[in-house]
């Protein structure tokens, strides 16, 4: 009865989690402000600016140009028609008059989305009502901080479609191959949904309590990882639960010592990788930090099910889970009779256990040399209007905007000065190569601001009209700046930077928001989480492998090598990304998150080949525990590190670059762990070192039977011994 109970539980986790997967959307945000850390300057300056208005309608910008290059009178009275249109949506607040450009070419209008709407919705009505509207000859581009926000969430809407079925595709491909069976590709693809859909549970429920906020990312990253780790988890289990089949005629007799042959690499495996996970709580930018929590769920899920779910399933199916290969008890069978040197993987260990040396040295050097090209990365943020890879409107209106206006209208910097202090601040902006105009908040000013010079405010209207009053709030008045370069390029955030560094000197109680602000503060941030997280996750991983191995030197070995693979993973993606792909750039996040996931993903194969190593080596000795952990494990950790890499490399189906990169580095970095780190560096190094890879263990002194005898056989020349 426990493995029915077992299975309608999960059908019952998965009937509450389903429905939840076209949610996910109702509880996160893809809004860069939400994921500040509270105590940055550009968090500060938002939370305070919200005393100088009504509302906190998202900013956009409607350009219109004229496509023979120039507007005419009509032109102008149906953008004016237009603009009345569009202030009259239900999901627009106060829009601004046209305001042309200096060569009379396009107009710009000021459209705030109303904050009771998604951006995504209000965008989209905008968008088709100038469609509808806008006479021929004309062109307009919805874009500014809506316009961007709305082609991001554009850009993620295939995360719970799209991601899925090509990934699920993709791991039921491989275990076709791999298994060359119906039923166990089935069960074991179900077992990753059930997962899923459990993980997807908890996750949601937190997000909609306040627990933590989502985002598309991270919504993409979780849905990838519990396939990969849950399909990887259930391969380590059929494998052994295979050859306990074959000597134990009782099928229940097979689970339970298959089970407990895989609870504890399992364990050990999910754990490191929670670790790993859990440290990016550490992370000051929200983005980061949920995604440990959220990432832990789901690995939690993925070894629940792998350890309860699917032997549940297939001790109820028995040995008709593997037809047509169906595996036959043998009396006469044990681990020792099934170990030969045969096919692929006993070539492989053949090779490896003749020239140890050699292999590890080559092996390093090559890596090595890979790894010289992460000194090409670069990783220090790139501009909002690139982070979506297909066409993007927004993108498009920028251009124009930069073009005819003053590159950053509609994303103004935001100057919080103290009032004593307006004129010094003003006359720094007005210094600023890169400020092209100031305004100050005025409440009896007709749009609610007025330009400001280093000699004072200018009157809005007619000769005559009076000069506004500045509204002040608790002694503060607040600034608009017009930056000379998009918010979002690399020159708007020197200026910010600049301009912070001068109001120290010349109004020391100036506080600098706005879009390029929140940017700068999380590139900062961000790089400043790299260099701190990074260091703590190796630490916690060389513990929890001295844990497990009971031993120090073998861990430090493992960690190095998982350096090495990490840093050639790197360098060749940089290449790739620099030279091949002509990537503007990556984000800061995008090293830390591929460092977490190489590290703690790809240490999952090295657990599962030195658990096993040491399970032989207590039988066997050190050299034949090596020789044969690999062999045995060869088969399921090449289908794990495939089944992972492909689960990985679906994130690129997302059009957002900071997920193709991710994609293509942490894919290309598992099969290079798969392929030659474990495959290679790790057993000729460990064959080089022998018993003291185990010290301080017993292990290090114990000479197993025959051990000595396997150890002079490598030592002969290749050939010697065929």
């Amino acid at each position: 009865m426990l493995p029915a109970l077992i299975i309608v539980a999960w059908l019952g986790a998965a009937g509450a989690g389903g429905p939840l997967f076209g949610r996910i959307d109702e509880v996160s945000s893809n809004d860069q402000n939400a994921y500040l850390p509270s105590e940055s300057e550009s968090a500060t300056v938002g939370e305070l600016a919200r005393d100088f208005y009504d509302s906190e309608d998202v900013p956009t910008v409607v350009v219109i140009v004229a496509d023979d290059g120039t507007l005419d009178g009509a032109d102008m009275e149906a953008i004016d028609g237009l603009a009345q249109t569009i202030a009259n949506l239900d999901v627009t607040g106060a829009v601004s008059p046209p305001i042309p450009s200096e060569d009379g070419a396009a107009v710009q209008l000021f459209v705030p989305i109303d904050s009771s709407v998604e951006v995504a919705d209000g965008v989209e009505t905008l968008r088709q009502t100038i469609a509808d509207e806008l006479p021929g000859g004309l062109t307009a581009y919805v874009t500014g901080p809506g316009g961007l926000i709305a082609d991001l969430g554009a850009a993620f809407a295939g995360v719970d479609g799209l991601l899925l079925a090509v990934a699920f595709a993709a791991v039921l491909i491989i275990l076709l191959i791999v298994y060359r069976s119906i039923f166990l590709p089935l069960a074991v693809l179900t077992t990753s949904v059930l997962a899923l859909a459990g993980a997807i549970l908890v996750v949601w429920n937190l997000a909609d309590w306040g627990v933590f906020l989502l985002n598309g990312q991270v919504q993409g990253i979780l849905f990838i990882l519990v396939i990969g780790a849950a399909t990887d988890y259930s391969l380590l289990y059929v494998s052994r639960y295979r050859e306990e089949l074959l000597q134990n005629e009782d099928v229940w007799q097979a689970t339970r010592r298959a089970w407990r042959g895989t609870i504890e690499p399992v364990l050990a495996s999910g754990g490191t990788v929670i670790a790993g996970l859990l440290t990016l709580l550490l992370s000051d930018l929200e983005s980061n930090s949920v995604l440990g929590p959220v990432a832990s769920v789901g690995i939690i899920f993925a070894i629940l099910a792998a350890l309860t779910l699917l032997p549940a399933v297939l001790g109820l199916v028995g040995r008709r889970a593997f037809w047509p290969r169906v595996p036959a008890y043998d009396a006469s069978a044990d681990s020792e009779s099934q170990f030969s040197y045969g096919g692929i993987w006993g070539r492989t260990v053949r090779f490896v256990e003749r020239s140890p040396r050699p292999i590890w040295i080559v092996t390093a050097i090559a890596l090595a040399i890979g790894a010289l090209g992460v000194t090409q990365l670069r990783a220090d943020g790139v501009a909002e209007t690139e982070l979506v890879l297909t066409a993007s409107e927004a993108r498009d209106g920028q251009e124009v905007l930069s073009e005819r206006f003053a590159a950053g209208s509609g994303s103004p910097a935001t100057v919080l000065v103290d009032e004593g202090e307006v004129s010094a601040a003003v006359a720094v902006l007005a210094a600023s190569d890169g400020v092209d105009s100031v305004t100050i908040t005025a409440a009896d000013s007709p749009s609610g601001q007025a330009p400001i010079t280093p000699d004072g405010i200018a009157p809005v209207g007619p000769p005559g009209t009076p000069t506004p009053e500045p509204t002040v709030v608790d002694g503060r008045v607040l600034l608009q700046a017009t930056l000379s370069d998009p918010a979002d390029d690399g020159a708007a955030l020197q200026t910010i930077d600049e301009l912070r560094a001068a109001m120290a000197e010349s109004a020391p109680s100036t506080l600098i928001g706005g879009p390029s602000a929140t940017n700068l503060d999380t590139i900062t941030t961000s790089i400043e989480d790299r260099q701190t997280i990074i260091p703590i996750v190796l630490i916690v991983i060389l513990v929890i492998l001295m844990a497990l191995l009971r031993a120090i030197v073998a861990p430090i070995i493992l960690v190095l090598t998982t350096i090495l693979s990490f840093g050639t993973a790197m360098g060749v993606s940089a290449i790739v990304f620099n030279e091949i792909l002509d990537f503007p750039g990556a984000d800061p996040a995008v090293p830390l998150y591929a460092f977490v996931f190489l590290v703690a993903l790809s240490i999952d194969y090295t657990i599962f080949l030195m658990t096993r190593v040491r399970e032989e080596t207590v039988k066997h000795g050190t050299h034949r525990g090596i020789v044969r952990g690999l062999a045995v494990t060869g088969t399921v950790i090449t289908s794990a590190g495939i089944v992972l890499a492909s689960t990985f490399a679906a994130l690129a189906v997302i059009p957002i670059l900071f997920l193709f990169q991710l994609a293509f580095i942490v894919a290309f970095g598992v099969l290079l762990d798969t392929f030659i780190v474990r495959t290679l560096l790790v057993p000729a190094l460990s064959l080089d070192i022998g018993r003291r890879i185990w010290w301080p263990s017993r292990l290090a002194s114990t000479e197993a039977p025959g051990e000595v005898e396997a150890e002079a056989r490598s030592e002969e020349p290749v050939g010697a011994s065929m």
